[in-house]
Formats: C-alpha cells, sequence, structure tokens
C-alpha cells in the first residue's frame, strides 16, 4: 500500500522521540529517517519503526485501513470491459494519491498514460489497488447553545475569579525562578550509505536478486548498468505491446515514458547471466579496450536488433574520452571487441 506524506511524517516523528530517548544512535537514526522520508509504501516506514518502543507523549505507529480492490470493481469481474467512466474515476484516485504524495510526478504522468490505455476493469485495478484512498473530512458536531441565563453566571465567575487572581498578584511576590541549562544536544555524525558498484558482478547479481524481488521474474527488454544507478525497460504487467520505464537507485521507482512495444521482440533474461564470467569480462574490459587507464563506465543488456539474440555491451572509457567496448553473450562469451583507435 503506498504512502502518504502524513504517513512519512508520522514515522519520522517517531524516529525523531526515538533518539531523543536513546533507541536510536545517530548513524541509525538519520539512515531512517533519510529511508522514511523517501518510503513509497507503508510496509517500508512498517519496517523503521516496528522495533521501536512507542516513545513517551507519542503516539504509537498504526496503519491505515488496507485498501479493499474486490469493492472498487464493484459488482463486476476484472475481465468485463472498462468505460470512460471508470477510466475518470481511476484518473481522479490518481490525481487524489498525488496530491497527498503517494506519487511522484512522473509515476502519476506514467499510470496516468496507462489509465487510458486500460481495456479492461482489472487493467484499472491494477493501476489503483496499492493507493490509499482518501477518507472524508471529519465533521465537527456543533457546540450546543447555552441558555442566556447560563452565559450570563458563568460570566459572574470569570470576573470574580480574575478579581481574586489580580488581588493575589498585587499582596504577593515570588522570587523569579532560577535559570536552568539547556541540555547539551546530542553530536550527530553525518552518515555515509555505501551503494554497490553496479557495474560490478557483485553489483549485478545483487540488482538481479533486488530485480527478482520487485517484479517477481528477471526479464527485460533493456538494462543499462551505471555505477550507482540503473534504467530498465520492461512490459507493464498483462500488456506486451507497452513497455515502462524504470530507475533504480536502491529502489525501483516508475518512469515518465510510456512506449508501444512490438509483441514479438523477445525478452532478455537476467538469469541467463554467468556472473562469475561476467566479473571476468568486466576484469579484462580495460585491456581488451586498449584503453590506457580505463575502467568500465558502464553495461548494457538487452536484445541486439540485428539478429534478435541477447547481447551484453561492456563500456571502457579514461579521463582524456578515449573509449571501447566489448559485445559478449550473457553466457560471458567474447563475440567482439571494439578497442579504442588511437
Amino acid at each position: 500500500m503506498r504512502a502518504r506524506d502524513m504517513d512519512r511524517v508520522r514515522a519520522r516523528t517517531l524516529l525523531d522521540a526515538a533518539y531523543e530517548e536513546g533507541q536510536l544512535g545517530a548513524d541509525e537514526y538519520h539512515d531512517r529517517s533519510d529511508r522514511a522520508g523517501t518510503a513509497k509504501t507503508i510496509g517500508q516506514l512498517r519496517g523503521l519503526v516496528a522495533d521501536l518502543q512507542a516513545p513517551a507523549g507519542v503516539a504509537a505507529w498504526s496503519e491505515p485501513p488496507a485498501p479493499n480492490p474486490r469493492h472498487r470493481l464493484g459488482r463486476y469481474p476484472h475481465h468485463i470491459r472498462a468505460r470512460d467512466e471508470d477510466r475518470d474515476l481511476a484518473c481522479r484516485a490518481l490525481d487524489a494519491a498525488l496530491a497527498d504524495g503517494q506519487l511522484s510526478s512522473e509515476e502519476h504522468q506514467t499510470l496516468t498514460a496507462l489509465t487510458a490505455e486500460a481495456k479492461t476493469l482489472g487493467d484499472l485495478a491494477g493501476l489503483t489497488d496499492d493507493l490509499q484512498q482518501p477518507a472524508p473530512a471529519p465533521i465537527d458536531p456543533r457546540q450546543r447553545i447555552r441558555p442566556r441565563g447560563a452565559w450570563f453566571a458563568a460570566a459572574l465567575i470569570v470576573v470574580a475569579v480574575l478579581a481574586a487572581v489580580g488581588g493575589f498578584q498585587l499582596t504577593h511576590h515570588s522570587a523569579p525562578p532560577t535559570p536552568t541549562a539547556a541540555p547539551a544536544a546530542k553530536a550527530v555524525q553525518p552518515l555515509v550509505i555505501d551503494t554497490p558498484d553496479l557495474t560490478t558482478a557483485a553489483g549485478f547479481d545483487k540488482f538481479r536478486t533486488l530485480y527478482r524481488t520487485k517484479f517477481g521474474d528477471t526479464v527485460v527488454d533493456e538494462l543499462t548498468l551505471f555505477s550507482d544507478y540503473a534504467s530498465v525497460q520492461r512490459t507493464w504487467r498483462d500488456q506486451p505491446n507497452r513497455v515502462v520505464d524504470y530507475t533504480f537507485r536502491g529502489g525501483f521507482a516508475l518512469g515518465g515514458a510510456v512506449t508501444t512495444r512490438d509483441r514479438t521482440k523477445p525478452f532478455f533474461d537476467l538469469a541467463a547471466v554467468n556472473v562469475a564470467a561476467l566479473g571476468d569480462l568486466l576484469t579484462r574490459a580495460p585491456a581488451l579496450t586498449k584503453v590506457e587507464g580505463g575502467a568500465v563506465s558502464h553495461l548494457g543488456m538487452e536484445i541486439d536488433s540485428s539478429d534478435d539474440v541477447p547481447m551484453i555491451r561492456i563500456f571502457v572509457g579514461n579521463k582524456f574520452n578515449e573509449s571501447g567496448f566489448l559485445e559478449a553473450t550473457p553466457a560471458g562469451q567474447l563475440v567482439r571487441a571494439y578497442p579504442f583507435d588511437n
């Protein structure tokens, strides 16, 4: 279920209080607080506060009610065709989710475009199932109007109390309170979070594991790996004629582009990549491309458009803008090298 801005604020408030009580050290606090600020789901926020005691004076973590996708579909099953009215309702839900921080502008743009292409109620449900629905604003009960006599009696009592307090202050003087020193602030150390280099064999292996966890498979249309982020294209749910962009920076986020895809195009399966052989190629790439002082800048994985076979390309560069690249199979067999030509 998607997290709203108010959910992130609640989680960070708990973390602030837990830090003040000593439940978290400085590094843990900053790590969790940063992750809470960028969390996409309620589950991610739950994981950041689940092991905390409820700090004094702060409400314990509670989750919003889970969405009910079946209720949203009404009495019709998923395969029933969607109307324009149904698409409009889905767009309104996406607009509300954008307004309260459940979606970024890029995600909203992508999902709105997919809503326009949705054919069935099931397609629409898949776009909004993880959204929290805005609750109606509570209506404050009207105050009961007191009789005029009751108001007059209450006013007399207030006047009498104020007069008594004023007289006491005129005849009694208390010593000013002794100032106390403010508690010393806790030293906050800067946090450095290590991220795997995705242009290494270990980095790719980690990415592949996270990708499988996120999407339930290992197929892509195209994948480009840089040292600290990745760009990936894959089909959207059960629509093989649509391809969607994702970016990866420790987690996956929808990009802003939705494009048409050739249904007959084969997929690149990341599971077919031999990690050990890939690591060997990455190590030898600077020498094979004859780039002096070079290092791997990025690598790409896709189906080669000329003969529809899976291809890995490893790009090498140096500070002089000299570059070359290798082409290899997922098994790690070198197909050809394109060395720097000076």
